[in-house]
């Protein structure tokens, strides 16, 4: 067999190893469909209308029982019709695999029970991420059979009348090669680009013993450079590419006018512009080329000159949004005054308090200028709210801390006032106790279930995994679990929510790659949005009710698109289970 052959084998087979088993009888029984920690909390969710009153969890292997007990009271959901009984096997610690049962033989998934139980999802999740590259080919050796051709080199880009300037007018051919797509469509956003880039850059930072010999099978795997920090350098260096050099600000996206079909990216020919500069984009850039300079300040020797260079480009975009300091991005007006018309996403705010408080904390911490901590107190708000494209102020915070627990910056700030916010916001969703109905933080209103709503489920995750390492109160590692439970199974629909994963996951993304590849399968290690109550896309959708708001067809791009955003926080998450297993006492 061929080098790149086996390759390929190896990812077919990794993906292969990593479902837990057939389809469920009826989804009757819900839990998370990869697996349990041996010590860990164990929480299966039946529907009512099994009609059982006890539950065994039997060996998958022989059908012996190893564990029995009686279900939880019944509980109407707040956000369906469902009525639900909670069947709690955490007594059970041990090792292998099993299925929960009812009587009349109702049985869940298989699953695990054991270590290392959401390691193949953080590399599965992190590889996600070079499937979304653009201007590269993905080869067979790396992406098995989602292998493409390369798709939008980026190398002539037009300065779009929006964005035009002395030095670059309309028209101006530029390059902005590299980078990730978006979510389902093929074009490029600085704002999400963001918080996704702080979010892994903030899970190397929180946990890199995990990461410094993790490897997915990355073209830059083997290097002297951890696989998650090569993977968000792809994306990075085109981030350099979105500052005009000629006064430091950023340019919000690098887009189509529309959207492309459901083509492959080498058939996709549209001619692409770099679009109006904006203070959320520019402070967003801030403050991630800051937190970049930090982490990559180690890698020195492989990657020369980088970490200054991320620091420069920092320090100059910082100097234009102190002249702009509230540029919105406002598609739709600046439609009415420039062409081509541009329709793709938005993703534009009109407060900026956040990227201004995330900015000037990751300036503090990376340079020490006691400058920054004016402006970090000018723009700090309280309370904080859990993270999202549009407020990235608990970035700061969760940076803050971070840094005050392992770098010394309590010298630079006093912590307090930052930790007892971030405990205040851990302890509420935790009182709100989330829906009751699945034993999950997730859902704390009917609010949760919205556009992405997985990845409310999968940042609710991260404040709590913060609040977990600031406090060492396990209540919120616990918390933080149910959401990943929520996410692998343990929720309404009875989908794990990850493409490739678990025993029922989604096949019909809105995906243009997974849709025009003629694979039947779709590119694994993508977050899907999940319910969405609104239902935006104008889809058919089965059941009523908030939590059941999805629907695993193309079409529902409300509910079933992928985006880079979703991701970061489910692979932070994950990660968290996996480093802090033995920290927790989940593995003895």
């Amino acid at each position: 067999m061929s080098r790149i052959l086996l390759a390929a084998y190896s990812i077919l087979l990794l993906f292969a190893t990593i479902s837990c088993g057939g389809q469920d009888n009826g989804g009757q029984v819900l839990l998370n469909q990869l697996g349990f920690y041996s010590y860990a909390p164990k929480i299966a969710i039946v529907k009512e209308r099994s009609g059982s009153e006890i539950f065994w969890v039997v060996n998958n292997g022989n059908g012996d029982t190893v564990f029995s007990g009686k279900l939880g009271p019944a509980i109407q959901s707040a956000y369906s019709s469902m009525v639900t009984r909670k069947a709690d096997f955490s007594g059970l610690t041990q090792s292998g695999q099993f299925r929960v049962v009812l009587k009349g033989g109702a049985s869940s998934p298989a699953f695990r029970i054991g270590s290392g139980i959401a390691n193949d999802l953080v590399k599965v999740s992190m590889k996600g991420y070079y499937y979304q590259r653009s201007d590269i080919p993905l080869l067979p050796e790396h992406a098995g059979k989602w292998a493409r051709p390369l798709g939008h080199p980026d190398d002539k880009v037009l300065i779009h009348a929006s964005a035009a300037s002395a030095q670059r007018p309309e028209g101006t051919i530029v390059a902005s090669r590299g980078g990730w797509y978006d979510a389902g469509d093929y074009n490029k956003y600085v704002v999400n680009s963001g918080i996704t880039m702080g979010t892994l850059l903030s899970a190397y930072e929180d946990f890199p013993a995990y990461f410094d010999s993790l490897q997915w099978n990355i073209p830059e795997s083997g290097n002297k450079v951890p696989d998650i920090l090569d993977e968000v350098i792809y994306n990075l260096r085109w981030l350099f590419t979105m500052q005009d050099p000629n006064d430091g600000g950023v340019y919000h996206k690098c887009t189509n006018p529309k959207f492309d079909g459901m083509i492959m990216p080498d058939k996709a020919k549209e001619t692409r512009y770099l679009v109006q500069k904006g203070t959320g984009a520019t402070l967003d850039f801030v403050a991630v080329m800051a937190q970049a300079s930090r982490v990559l300040k180690k890698f020195d020797h492989a990657l020369p000159g980088l970490s200054d260079s991320c620091l420069k480009a920092a320090l100059y975009a910082w100097q234009w949004a102190e002249q702009h300091p509230a540029v919105e991005y406002d598609q739709e007006k600046n439609n009415k005054s420039f062409k081509p018309e541009v329709v793709t996403g938005r993703y534009g705010d009109t407060n900026f308090s956040g990227e201004w408080f995330w900015a000037s904390s990751e300036l503090l911490i990376t340079t020490g200028n006691q400058a920054y901590l004016d402006v970090l107190m000018k723009w700090r708000r309280a309370p904080i709210l859990v993270p999202c494209w549009y407020d990235v102020a608990p970035m700061g915070y969760f940076s803050l801390l971070r840094n005050a627990r392992t770098q010394g910056a309590r010298q630079l700030v006093d912590a307090k006032p930052f930790s007892d916010e971030l405990l205040k916001l851990a302890d509420l969703l935790i009182a709100n106790g989330g829906n009751k109905a699945f034993g999950t933080i997730m859902g704390q209103s009917a609010e949760d279930f919205v556009w992405g709503s997985n990845s409310v489920a999968a940042n609710q995750g991260l404040v709590l995994v913060n609040a977990y390492l600031y406090s060492g109160n396990p209540k919120y590692l616990d918390a933080a679990l149910s959401n990943l439970d929520y996410l692998t199974g343990r929720n309404a629909t009875g989908y794990c929510f990850i493409t490739g994963m678990g025993s029922r996951p989604p096949v019909n993304a809105h995906h243009r790659p997974s849709v025009a590849d003629n694979n039947p399968l779709p590119v694994p290690g993508l977050l899907v949005g999940g319910p969405n109550k609104y239902k935006q896309d104008g889809c058919k959708y089965p059941h009523e009710g908030a939590e059941l708001a999805y629907l695993d067809e193309v079409c529902s791009y409300a509910s079933n698109e992928i985006a880079i955003n979703w991701n970061a926080p489910l692979v932070y998450v994950a990660v968290a289970m996996e480093a802090l297993q033995y920290r927790a006492g989940w593995i003895r």
